[in-house]
């Protein structure tokens, strides 16, 4: 049975979309480019802009450090915030006992110094000498480097610990479980996984990790291009720590959050003094939360997932393209699991820095690096098209013109 057809299905949703587009000040405003980069960091609708303004305006204070008004107030919707988060992942454990439970939220600067403090703050004091980690050596790096520095801090302090790669199948980047359960051993005592791959946008599959590596050993997922583009749940994902950036989920820069389980290992307490939070990004990343469940996280998903299937489907009949990731995605009328909101490819004759220019130059704004891969080559770039709800079927039809012009 072949999957549901992109066009209809964007048809179906066009009067859903419409208002919603018209609520990006700054895409509104700029009618003739098309905005095709929110993996690296997303737009921010009115609603996000006008509670940085509020805040900004009537009871900007620092939290935690006054007792009037304005900073009791900033105080209150920082943990408030925390709680939204709790409740956007749907964190039951929170909602069955009322707030409480051993989860957790704490904020952080994004997914970089989210997954950065697990490391250096959790991490060693779940391992000892002889211990094993598995991690990603084909995701971002900021799901790798991180790692590799805990193995050396605790090397540094006589700890000797192993880091094995995740297993991954080539040329779709897609985790193989068969292979991580042979992989796993009595020693193995944390995972690194990522929800959608940044590079080949697809969901990879996390539930198949845990049945791999058993009940006991905690996982951490790096959320950062799921959270606000599709539906998720901590309740259904068995990890223990979920981590993702707030301006990747039409919130401000510079903000993001770590929700830790607290059921597997020592409690997941951040080291050192706590300086003064982001209080304006935090009331943005609050605002965005309600913005996208208004909105319909699983409807963005729908949409996006759909003009994304469109593009594939386009540059499959060019034969001076490749798309990266799985070959057996690309056609719209798929049987296997669609990409999500990424799609990535090279031009086999033009540079991926000179496409993107080229690409500038007719009105489209896509990424055109290495995409920060672990163990990638920089010169070996492609062209990232990375969407969400405010894109259009319109903008997929006229990159397509585009890119055909150029074979």
């Amino acid at each position: 049975m072949a999957g549901p057809d992109p066009r209809a299905e964007l048809r179906e949703l066009a009067a859903w979309q419409r208002p919603l587009r018209a609520d990006f000040p700054i895409v509104a405003a700029n009618p003739e480019q098309a905005y095709l980069d929110s993996a690296a960091t997303s737009q921010k609708p009115r609603r996000v802009l006008d509670a940085v303004h509020t805040y900004l305006t009537t009871s900007n204070a620092n939290a935690g450090r006054g007792s009037y008004p304005w900073a009791n107030a900033t105080t209150a919707m920082v943990a408030g915030a925390a709680e939204r988060v709790r409740e956007f992942l749907d964190d039951r454990s929170a909602k069955a006992e009322g707030g409480g439970g051993p989860s957790s939220v704490h904020f952080t600067s994004g997914t970089t110094e989210g997954l950065r403090t697990v490391a250096r703050d959790w991490l060693p004091l779940l391992l000892s000498d002889g211990d094993e980690i598995v991690v990603p050596y084909g995701d971002h790096r900021a799901n790798l480097d991180p790692w590799l520095e805990a193995r050396d801090l605790l090397a540094a302090q006589g700890v000797r610990i192993t880091v094995r790669e995740l297993p991954c199948q080539a040329g779709t980047g897609d985790y193989d479980a068969r292979a991580l359960a042979g992989l796993v051993g009595p020693r193995t005592r944390f995972v690194a996984v990522t929800h959608v791959h940044h590079v080949y946008g697809a969901d990879m599959n996390v539930h198949r990790i845990r049945e791999a590596v058993g009940p006991d050993v905690p996982i951490c997922l790096d959320a950062a291009q799921s959270v606000g583009h599709q539906p998720l749940s901590v309740a259904d994902l068995d990890v223990d720590f979920l981590v993702f950036s707030g301006h990747k989920a039409l919130a401000l820069p510079g903000t993001g959050a770590v929700w830790a389980r607290g059921e597997r290992g020592p409690a997941f307490r951040p080291g050192g003094w706590a300086g003064t939070p982001n209080t304006a990004g935090i009331a943005s990343l609050a605002a965005a939360l309600d913005w996208l469940e208004a909105a319909g996280v699983e409807r963005i998903a729908r949409w996006t997932a759909a003009l994304a299937s469109v593009l594939t489907d386009g540059l499959s009949r060019m034969p001076a393209y490749e798309v990266l990731g799985c070959r057996s995605s690309l056609a719209a009328d798929t049987e296997v699991q669609r990409r999500g909101s990424i799609v990535t490819f090279r031009h086999h004759g033009i540079g991926s820095q000179d496409l993107g220019f080229i690409l500038f130059s007719h009105g489209f704004m896509v990424r055109s690096d290495d995409h920060c891969q672990a163990g990638r080559d920089p010169r070996d770039g492609s062209v990232r098209v990375s969407l969400h709800v405010h894109n259009t079927l319109e903008e997929m039809e006229k990159l397509l013109t585009a890119l055909a012009k150029l074979q």
